[in-house]
Parts: C-alpha cells; structure tokens; sequence
C-alpha cells in the first residue's frame, strides 16, 4: 500500500513540475526584480545596471533593485545566480569577467555555459590604457620605456583578476614587453580610486569608468584597447596599430538562470532591448563610450560562446593566472 502511495505520489509530481515554469511565465513579474550585479559599486557597469534597473521598473511594473556581489572575480554573484529560481526575477548584469572565468577557474561549482541563458548583450566598449598625472609618459612607446628603466617596473591596477582591465593590461605586458606588475581591485571604482589616488600608476579601466576622472583631468589616458577607436575619444590611437595582436573588449550582457522559460526570456529581452532606445539610455551610453547592440538571445548565446573561446587564447598567451 505504501508502495502505491509513493508511486501515486511520484505521478503527481512528475506531471506538475514541467507546468512551474509555464506557470511562473504566466503570472511574471509577482515581486521585486533583482538584478545581481557581481561587482562592486560605483563602476561604470553599476551605474549601467542602475539605468537598465530604472528602465525595467516602469516596463515591468515591479521595482527593480541592483543587488551587488562583488567578490572572486565575479563567480560569487554568478554563482548566486545560477542558484536562483529561473522564474525571472534573478537577472545577473555582468561583463567578459564571466567568460574569462570558465578558463582561469575551470573547477567553478557552475559551468556558466550550460547554467545562464543570455537575454541579451547590450552593449559593448574599450579598456583605456591610462596613468596617473605624475608618470612621466605621453605616448604608449614612452610609456613602455619608461616602465623597463623604472626598478621593479610599474604596477597596474585592475578591477580584478580575470576581468577585461586585467587581460588588457597582461595582453600589452606581453606583446610590449612593458615591465608592468598587476595589483588586483575588487571591483571598477577602488581600482579607479586607486589610480586616481597614486597606488598604481597604469590601469586600463572600460571607457565607461574613466570617463569622469578624464574630464575631470585626474588621470591621462594614451590608448584603447579594441580594433577601433573610441566613439567618445577618437583622438586615442589603438593599441593594436603600436603593438598589433592586441584586441580586448569589455561587453555587457544580461543573463538568467538556465532554466528560465522562453515565454519570460522573451519578455526580458523585449523590454532590455526597448530599454537601450529610451533618450536617457541613449544619452547615458554615449556620453560614456558605450555602443549599444541589444541582440537576440540567440544572438547573444553565440557571442558569449566565442567569447570564452577568444579569451582562452588570451589566457595562454598572456599567461594569466587567478590572483
């Protein structure tokens, strides 16, 4: 009797559990929505998830908060978000750091392949190779110069191992020959801080991060790290066209546990990508160095996939290692 009870049982719930997901995309949104930022705050990429969050709160009709995890490079936070329930309410906003991770991490409790789905990238910009005031260079060939005549090198700061500043930095160490020792920040704004501040004299933070301190004049920028110039710094040569072999990028993408179902995935990316045409959008990413591409979840799932594979080769190149 008991036997048939548990089998009975086991029916039901077999029956029942293919319906949660269709039965959470049916009443999506119910409650706050948390976008886990696995950053610290006061990046350009929060500020970024903070615009977004304001967007989706009055698509969506449910309040969007940005809930930041910084830590280990980034898998605290995407680890908390695998972890969620895929009914829509966990997003995760993050960068290349994701993509790098799957290499320079490869035991991870997660496989971040097979355990996010992309909603949609939104946009993407460069690292900016830059100094503060006080180094003596104003040229990436001085610059380099100077750092192999300099005891014990320059330190460059980053916002944490394995995230887009830090593979830039590695990647022109390497193809240079710059003599460049990395220090390590936990997230975009104490890495900024720190350049700003003089305990790291290199830093290549995104457009998006440096742009205040530019303006500002407290640091000096000489280059960008992508195949293209800046839309907002056009004046600053590539690093490819002094060093070629130099191609770094720092994307963002907006994710959600795996399991989601399409009907909500659907729904995200409608509003994330109607999101990216409002004025204050539009302004915001222009003014920061951001170029919009709002892709298809298709689209973006075949980007990230090529991303991991672009910066394994970075890895071995570089010969990057967690920190």
């Amino acid at each position: 009797m008991k036997t048939r009870l548990r089998i009975a049982v086991a029916a039901v719930a077999g029956l029942l559990l293919p319906a949660l997901p269709a039965a959470w995309a049916q009443d999506f949104p119910t409650r706050v929505i948390r976008i886990i930022l696995p950053f610290a705050p006061g990046g350009g990429t929060d500020v970024l998830a903070r615009v977004l969050a304001v967007r989706l709160q009055e698509a969506l009709g449910q309040s969007t908060v940005v809930d930041n995890r910084p830590g280990a490079s980034g898998n605290i936070g995407t680890e908390l978000t695998v972890k969620s329930p895929p009914d829509g309410h966990t997003l995760m906003l993050t960068t290349t750091a994701v993509a790098v991770n799957v290499t320079l991490y490869p035991n991870l409790p997660f496989d971040a392949r097979k355990d996010l789905i992309a909603i949609s990238q939104l946009g993407s910009t460069s690292s900016v190779l830059s100094l503060h005031p006080s180094v003596p260079a104003r040229s990436v060939k001085e610059l380099v110069a100077l750092s192999k005549r300099t005891r014990g090198g320059l330190n460059f700061g980053s916002n944490g191992s394995g995230t887009s500043s830090h593979l830039a930095g590695a990647m022109f160490a390497h193809v240079s020959g710059a003599a460049l020792t990395h220090i390590p920040y936990k997230g975009a704004a104490p890495a900024i801080n720190a350049l700003v501040g003089g305990e790291v004299e290199v830093a290549f933070p995104g457009v998006n991060s440096v742009m205040p301190m530019l303006r500002a004049g407290k640091v000096r920028a000489l280059a960008v790290s992508t195949l293209h110039r800046s839309s907002v710094l056009p004046e600053l040569p590539t690093l490819d066209s002094i060093y070629p072999g130099i191609d770094i990028d720092q994307w963002f993408i907006l994710f959600a546990p795996a399991a989601t179902s399409r009907s909500i995935i659907t729904r995200l990316h409608a509003e994330a990508t109607r999101a990216l045409q409002h004025s204050d959008v539009k302004a915001f990413m222009a003014r920061e160095g951001i170029d919009p591409v709002g892709s298809t979840p298709e689209e973006a799932a075949v980007f990230f996939n090529r991303a991991i594979d672009k910066f394994a080769r970075v890895i071995k190149i570089a010969g990057v290692k967690p920190e």
